[in-house]
């Protein structure tokens, strides 16, 4: 027998903290998504900017298309957005131009979100469609991810740095 347990936002985001790791991995911001419809994931994806070459690649986007092919149709209501941070403007508006129910969030952002932590395009009277937000599911760990990861990444610049200058051909010695 096949029983669906319940799950809670938290065991959702744990599968979009996963596809985060996967960027990290890939060398991508590590930003992860999944989406719920009736019970059941019926997309997944992380961020894929530098894999694809693609600026519109972020996580939320790929999951969109990929939710859109499983069900057949644009208009994705009934649908559950779940990602690791809140998402860019861009997103925003594409996740109200796909009509989704919800959207469930770990790390707000401040300077740049697009769904209350600068811009509220969830809630823009102009669009067709608005859609509630949950915002600081798993913040922490969310948080964890990113800064790790940009800490890594840091670190590597700043070994690299170092190697070069070590290999920089150093001035004659008649200058």
């Amino acid at each position: 027998m096949n029983l669906l347990l319940p799950r809670t936002d938290e065991d959702w985001m744990r599968l979009a903290l996963r596809q985060a790791e996967k960027a990290a991995d890939a060398g991508e911001v590590p930003i992860g998504a999944v989406i719920v419809f009736e019970g059941s994931v019926i997309a997944r994806s992380c961020n894929q900017v530098e894999t694809l070459k693609d600026a519109t690649a972020h996580a939320e986007v790929l999951a969109l298309t990929q939710a859109a092919a499983k069900l057949g149709r644009w208009r994705l209501n009934g649908c559950t957005l779940y990602v690791t941070k809140e998402p860019c403007p861009m997103c925003a508006g594409a996740l109200a131009n796909a009509r989704v129910d919800r959207v469930v969030f770990g790390v707000p952002d401040a300077k740049a979100g697009g769904c209350g932590g600068f811009f509220a395009i969830h809630q823009c009277a102009g669009l067709l469609h608005s859609y509630p937000v949950l915002g600081g599911v798993l913040e922490e760990e969310s948080l964890a991810i990113i800064q790790e990861f940009f800490r890594r990444r840091r670190a590597e610049q700043k070994e690299l740095k170092k190697q070069r200058g070590a290999t920089a051909p150093q001035g004659d010695e008649n200058e």
